[in-house]
């Protein structure tokens, strides 16, 4: 009678200890939204795209739009998990709210270009040229970081004139070019090549650039700090490095 009540507990389990696999070595797994610059579309779907495949269990999706349109969500609630911004300022509005798990960090730098029609049929040459008046120039908003830098990039070229539009991200601007509503924009270097057919890219010279820089932060709120700070570490690392470079991202 005593070896059938063993038996019993054993086959229940009880009192033996379970084999099991711990949450820090089991694989990453579970959903987190990214909020990110419009400009860094691209690389970021790339990067999801490794990871998820690398980690089938995990699910990675974007919420991509101006960097200031972004901030403004989530510090007013909305749900997400890691912010990435095209310049230092938005991040400071987050990080100013308390939202920021730890501090954010920059992960990479852009450029300015002229985005034109392919094959540049206006002859468009530098900044100045934008001030023609049978031009007709898009450019972002100036709470929009492109726009801002755009128009810091006037400034240094002594350039002034007053845009068709001003776009709510950077992508829109490209987008009026490479659809031939706008004969230019000024957009970023990456912006350029990832529409290399549609667009052709003139060059800002270095004394009227400005350099964008991008800090990415996992967010206090994220409902998976696992996965989100894997997100972020594997920006920062080799192969998340590889993937900006070769979309036109400079290291910071």
């Amino acid at each position: 009678m005593l070896l059938a009540a063993l038996l019993v507990f054993a086959s229940c389990g009880g009192g033996l200890p379970q084999s099991s696999t711990s949450d820090s070595t089991a694989p990453p797994s579970g959903t987190i939204t990214v909020f990110a610059a419009s400009s860094l579309t691209d690389a970021f779907r790339r990067v999801g795209d490794q990871l998820t495949s690398r980690y089938p269990g995990a699910h990675i999706s974007f919420n991509f739009g101006s960097s200031s349109t972004l901030a403004t969500q989530i510090v007013n609630g909305a749900p997400a998990d890691v912010f990435a911004s095209a310049d230092d300022v938005n991040m400071r509005k987050v990080t100013a709210a308390g939202l920021v798990d730890g501090s954010a960090t920059v992960f990479a730098t852009n450029r300015l270009q002229i985005a034109v029609a392919p094959g540049n049929p206006k002859g468009i040459a530098s900044l100045a040229d934008l001030a023609r008046r049978d031009l007709v120039v898009v450019l972002a908003a100036p709470s929009v970081p492109a726009g801002t830098y755009a128009l810091e990039a006037l400034d240094k070229a002594g350039v002034t004139l007053v845009p068709a539009s001003q776009e709510l991200d950077v992508r829109a601007v490209l987008n009026k070019v490479a659809l031939g509503e706008a004969d230019a924009g000024i957009v970023y270097v990456t912006d350029v090549m990832s529409a290399a057919r549609r667009v052709t890219g003139v060059d800002i010279p270095e004394g009227q650039q400005v350099v964008a820089r991008y800090p990415v932060a996992t967010l206090r709120d994220s409902r998976n700090q696992r996965l989100s700070s894997l997100f972020v570490r594997f920006l920062l690392g080799p192969d998340g490095q590889r993937v900006l470079d070769s979309l036109g991202f400079a290291r910071p």
